[in-house]
Formats: C-alpha cells, structure tokens, sequence
C-alpha cells in the first residue's frame, strides 16, 4: 500500500507545493496588532485543504478567545493505531520587510528553496500531512492506520489557551501516538527526530530613573541613565564564555543519558558548521567552547530578544526617563521554569544600580521536555524517515521550545510523542527570508506516508494467538 501511495506523492508533488504556496499566501500572523481576521482567513484555508485532501469531519475548533484551530479526521482503519498528526497555521510576523529578497506573503522559488513567512514553520508541516493521507487515499482508498489532524492557530505566542482547549477537546484529542511536524532536520538531507526540547521562561523589564526624559547637557552626569542601568543587569546575568552567572542554575543540568552522549559524537558539529549555518560574523567569538551541540540542545542560555529607549526615529540629546527589554532563558530538562524566573528576576534586582525603579511584566515560563528513543515507536519512525531520505535518520537535540508538546503528551496518557519537522540550518524559521527545501519538503512527503505502514506494522500482534491492539508505547 505504501508504494502505491509514495508513487501518488511523486507524481503529484507539484499539487502539493501549489497546496503550500495558497496557505503562505495568507498573513496569518497570531501576534498582537496583527489583523485577526487573517488568522480565521487562514484557519478556513486549512480547513478547505483538508477537505479537498480526504480528511473527514473537518471543522474549526474554538476556545475562549483564542486564534482557531482546525481538525480533520479519517478513522476507517479498525484495530490500527490512531495518530494525532500535529502542525500550526499561525505564523510570526514578517520582521524588516525591506530585509526580505521577495515579499514575505507571495511565495518565491529560488535556488530549489519555497520563500515566505510559514513555509517551513509550519504551513509545510499542515502540507506534509495532508499531502501523505491524501497519497494514501487517492492510490488506494485506505490509510494502513487512524488519523486525527490539529492544526493550531496561537504556536507562535505561547499556546496560552493549550490547556483549556485540551480541557474541552479532551475526547476528540484520543490517539496512541502523537506525530508533531513543527521541528527540523540537523542538515540538509539529513533526517532527523527531535528527542528533547529546551524550556522558556522569559519577561519583561522596564527600569526607571526619572518621571520625564531630561537634557543630557543639561542633567548628564548626576543623573542615573537607565539605559546604562539596564545594560549593567543584563551583563551580570553571563559571564564573558556566555555562561550563566544567576545561583541555583547551573547546578540542575543533568548528565546526560549513554543515547544522548553517543549521538552527540556521531554527528561531529565543528565551529566552522556553526558559522557557515548561523551567518555569524568573521570576526565575532563563538561561545560555548567546543561542544557546540551540548550547548545549544542541552544547556541553558540567556538571551535579549528586544531592548528600546527612544527611538532612532525620535533620537535626542536626552538622557531617557526609562529603558525596556524583553529577555528570555532557554532551559533544559530539571530546570523548573517558574523557578528560573524567579531566580532571573531577583539576580537582576541585586545587581540593578544606583537605585532605580525595575519592574517586571509579561511573564512566560514552559517547561524543557525530553524522552527516549528506544520504543518501538521511535525505531518505525526512523525506518520510515530512512526510507524517504535513502540514509540512516539521526536522533537530535532542539535548543528552542514547543510549548504544546508536554500537555499534549500528558492529555494522550504519556503516548510517545515523534517531533519530526521540514526545517533545516539556513531555514530563518522567526527571520527574514524563511524558506523551506523543496527536496527536503518532498521527502518529508515520502517518509510520512512510509511512517503510517511503519506504525500500523509495529502494533500488529507477534504471536497468532495475541489480541490485536495498538502496542506502540
């Protein structure tokens, strides 16, 4: 069945790519001040592809007052595991357009890459699914297992109703294992499946000196700069490796498991991979020493996200009443986030000078998450991306966070949880310039309808006698 459905894959892949490129073509961006008709524009897309693709009982889902999400289901396949296939809709905003080489919405074709906000992070990962069921039900009528689609509309700020809606949708979330397209390969080519993910505790700090901005000739000198206040706080949180100086951190990085260690030397990372795939500058250090991978996957790390005091635009000769930021810690597995925010906000009041005001807003902490691969289910996985991608797949780390992972998991009753993504080193998935590989995009295809066959064989019985029942945990 499978071969029958990876020929239909291939023989309409360019279908697909032009099922991507309408979903791009739409701005849903989730974030504050964007136009949330967009996001519902963007929803009823998803939703019309899922039909048109084969998908039962389509509808949009929606909680409170949160951007919708979307579900689709086939569940044909009696005594075969069911798979709650994951991706997202909403998208980030589109940053400096005048960065971008082609419109940020209008999807571009260069050099064997798809250009647009959302073509990799993660309307590719709505097409991966739809693209695999679709090949499946085209070529033979059937899928070898059950499917359950979500495509969520509020990823990219924090899942903040996740809870709820899982609270009202807990039924129709049931599944045995869940497939989360929203995370990338460790190289072009090569496959790969994320098996832990860094946590994110993060806020907002504003620090004050004054109820008005003042005359930099006139009250320079005795009067406490916040701008200056706020970068002394922010150089204390590291020190000059980038090592975190905050107490209490540190201390809880666990060792790793023989898996992790032994995945970490197979892939052989070296500083000039890092330079070549982050763009960094020439001359800039990179920190972090030579284990570069341990620091990015497994350790935590301290970022400022956006700093403003005035404006370019409004630039004066004035020393500015107040200075803001917005700074985040990436955290892994035993760091508890709400705890790293509290330990973040109390080293920044002791080491905030001359006794300004600091006040803290907009607060956000997400657990790490991590499991292991040596479940049945995480070995048909890499038999199916093997396939797909003709070479062996790799298990990784991921430095950044997907919030949604660890309560969907807890919701499905611990069921193994396979993050699989599209993305790739040069993708700019929250940057100017996001592009997907379409050679990578179609062998994504390829290994998703190899991972259903993949599944529905590892839960059937081994012994003539044995009840037929999903076993896959």
């Amino acid at each position: 069945m499978s071969r029958q459905a990876a020929d239909f894959a291939k023989e309409n892949w360019d279908s697909f790519v032009e099922d991507l490129k309408a979903l791009v073509r739409v701005p849903s961006v989730s974030f504050p001040g964007f136009d949330a008709e967009k996001v519902v524009e963007s929803a009823e897309a998803v939703a019309g592809l899922l039909r048109r693709r084969g998908l039962e009982n389509v509808e949009i889902l929606r909680v409170g007052d949160a951007h919708p999400y979307v579900y689709g289901d086939w569940l044909h396949a009696p005594g075969a595991p069911t798979l709650l296939l994951y991706a997202h809709h909403d998208v980030q905003p589109p940053g400096r357009e005048e960065l971008w080489r082609s419109p940020p919405f209008e999807p571009t074709e260069r050099e064997g890459r798809l250009y647009g906000r959302g073509t990799a992070d993660d309307k590719a990962g709505v097409v991966v699914h739809t693209s695999a069921i679709a090949s499946y039900l085209k070529s033979s009528g059937r899928l070898p297992v059950n499917v359950k689609l979500i495509v969520e509309g509020e990823a990219e700020i924090g899942s903040e109703h996740l809870e709820s809606f899982l609270a009202q949708y807990r039924e129709k979330m049931a599944a045995d294992v869940m497939v989360l397209t929203d995370t990338g390969n460790y190289d072009v080519g090569v496959p790969s499946i994320t098996t832990a993910l860094r946590g994110l505790a993060s806020v907002d700090v504003t620090v004050r000196s004054a109820d008005h901005p003042l005359h930099s000739g006139m009250w320079g000198g005795p009067l406490a700069d916040p701008v200056q206040a706020l970068s002394k706080m922010i150089a204390s949180v590291t020190d000059a490796q980038g090592r975190l100086k905050i107490p209490g951190i540190l201390n809880k990085v666990r060792k790793l498991s023989k898996a992790e260690e032994k995945s970490l030397k197979s892939l052989r990372y070296a500083e000039k991979d890092f330079r070549k795939q982050s763009g960094v500058l020439p001359k800039t250090k990179v920190l972090g020493g030579k284990d570069l991978l341990r620091s990015l996957w497994y350790q935590p790390s301290f970022s400022v996200n956006a700093i403003q005091a005035s404006s370019r635009k409004d630039c004066a000769n004035i020393v500015n009443e107040a200075a803001w930021c917005h700074m985040g810690l990436r955290l892994v597995q035993d760091i508890e986030p709400q705890d790293a925010l509290k330990r973040l906000k109390a080293h920044l009041l002791k080491n905030a000078p001359w006794g300004v005001t600091v006040e803290f807003s907009n607060e956000t902490a997400s657990p790490a998450w991590t499991t292991s691969p040596e479940s049945p289910v995480f070995q048909a996985a890499a038999r199916a991306l093997a396939k797909g991608f003709d070479r062996e797949a790799v298990f990784i780390g991921c430095g950044g966070s997907i919030p949604f992972v660890g309560p969907f998991s807890r919701q499905l009753g611990g069921a193994p949880a396979l993050l699989i993504g599209v993305e790739d080193p040069y993708t700019n998935p929250h940057s100017e310039n996001e592009s997907v590989h379409l050679g990578d995009l179609a062998k994504a295809v390829q290994s998703a309808v190899h991972l259903y066959e993949e599944l529905a064989l590892a839960a059937k019985p081994k012994a003539p006698d044995a009840k037929r029942q999903p076993a896959l945990a």
